[in-house]
C-alpha cells in the first residue's frame, strides 16, 4: 500500500479524503465509499497502487473522444474501485469492490512500465478509464507525470466527481477528458448513482476553464433520464455553460448489473436527444452504441462529412489543417488532421 495524497488528519486518528466530492471522513480501520482507500492508524492509504485490473490498447474513439487526435491509439488501464455505485454499471465486476479478492486481481505493473508499454505499442496517449481514475489518483498521477516527460498525452474518462484540489494537481498533465453527465436531476444521482449532480456540473466547467479538451457522454436510460425536458436541460447546459464546440455523445443503454430488467434505449429516443442537442446549438452531437451513420463528424457550417467512422474505426478523414476542405470552417478539436 502507498500513503494517499490529498487527505487531512482529524482528531481521534480519523482522516478526511479530499480526492472526490464525497470527502469521506474515515475512522481507523475503515475504508471510504470507494473501498480502496483505508485509514490505518490515522494515515490514509491507497490499496490499488501499482496493480492494474485492466490494460488494453484502444482507439481513442472508444473513450469516446472524436475530436482529439482521431485515429490514434490510447494505452488504457484501470485499477479496481469506483466512488459511484451506478445500478446500470457496464463494468461493475471491476468497478465495485464487493470482496477483498477483487483488490488482488490483475497485474502488478509500475508507472514506468505502463509508460514504456504505451510507447512500445505505438500509443500516443494513456487513458485512465474503465473504472474511475479519481480513486486510483496516486497511481495515475505518477504515470501521468512520466508520460508527459516522454511526450505522451493523458486522457481521463471519468464520472466527474472529483474535487477542485485534485483537478488542480492533475491539471498540468491532463490533455483531454470525457466526462459522464449521467442525468440532470439530483434525485437520480442520489437514488441510482450514489452522488450529487452539482459537483459534476461545477467540475465540467472547471475542466473546460483549465484548457483541457473536453467531450461529454450521456447514457440515455429508459425511465431514468429519457424525459424530453431532462434531455433538453442536459443539452442546454453543455451548450450554454461549456460551449457549443464541446462534443456531446449520446449513448444507448443496454441491460446491465442491477438494471437488467430495463429495456435497451429505443432508437427514436436517441434520435430525439440528437435533435435536441442540435436545437440547443451544439455543433457536434453523436449517437453511440448503435450501428448507424450518426458517428460521422460533419462540418457544422456546410454539413459535409469530414470524418467517416465505422464503429471505433476511421474510414476516411478529410479535415485539412483543422478546417473543412469544402467551406473552410475551423473544426473544433486537437490535431484533427
Amino acid at each position: 500500500m502507498k500513503e494517499a495524497l490529498l487527505y487531512q488528519k482529524l482528531d481521534e486518528k480519523m482522516v478526511q479524503c479530499n480526492l472526490c466530492a464525497h470527502r469521506c471522513v474515515i475512522h481507523p480501520g475503515k475504508s471510504g465509499i470507494c473501498k480502496v482507500r483505508e485509514n490505518i492508524g490515522g494515515k490514509l492509504y491507497t490499496k490499488v497502487y501499482g496493480r492494474a485490473i485492466a490494460q488494453h490498447i484502444d482507439p481513442v474513439e472508444k473513450k469516446p473522444l472524436y475530436h482529439f487526435h482521431p485515429g490514434s491509439k490510447a494505452y488504457s488501464f484501470a485499477t479496481p474501485g469506483c466512488n459511484f455505485h451506478c445500478r446500470f454499471c457496464q463494468n461493475w465486476d471491476i468497478s465495485q469492490v464487493t470482496s477483498k479478492s477483487i483488490l488482488e486481481m490483475g497485474q502488478k505493473i509500475t508507472p514506468g512500465q505502463i509508460v514504456s508499454n504505451a510507447k512500445y505499442t505505438g500509443c500516443t496517449s494513456i487513458a485512465y478509464t474503465y473504472t474511475e481514475p479519481t480513486i486510483f489518483f496516486e497511481y495515475g498521477f505518477d504515470v501521468a507525470v512520466m508520460a508527459h516527460k516522454e511526450g505522451l498525452k493523458n486522457i481521463y474518462v471519468s464520472n466527474g466527481y472529483m474535487t477542485y484540489e485534485m483537478l488542480e494537481m492533475i491539471g498540468p498533465y491532463l490533455d483531454a477528458a470525457n466526462i459522464d453527465l449521467k442525468a440532470f436531476r439530483d434525485e437520480t444521482y442520489r437514488r441510482i448513482i450514489g452522488g450529487r449532480l452539482q459537483p459534476i456540473l461545477d467540475n465540467l466547467k472547471k475542466i473546460k476553464e483549465m484548457g483541457v479538451w473536453l467531450e461529454v457522454t450521456s447514457l440515455i436510460i429508459p425511465g431514468i433520464n429519457d424525459d424530453p425536458e431532462e434531455i433538453r436541460d442536459m443539452a442546454n447546459f453543455v451548450a450554454e455553460e461549456l460551449g457549443t464546440d464541446v462534443p456531446w455523445h449520446i449513448s444507448r443503454f443496454f441491460p446491465a448489473w442491477k438494471m437488467k430488467e430495463v429495456p435497451a434505449t429505443p432508437l427514436k429516443t436517441l434520435q430525439l436527444a440528437e435533435a435536441t442537442g442540435f436545437e440547443a446549438g451544439l455543433k457536434y452531437v453523436y449517437i453511440g452504441n448503435v450501428a448507424s451513420n450518426r458517428e460521422a463528424t460533419r462540418c457544422p457550417t456546410c454539413g459535409k462529412v469530414l470524418i467517416n467512422r465505422m464503429g471505433f474505426g476511421i474510414l476516411k478523414n478529410k479535415i485539412h489543417n483543422g478546417r473543412c476542405p469544402n467551406c473552410g470552417t475551423e473544426i473544433s478539436g486537437v490535431e484533427l488532421g
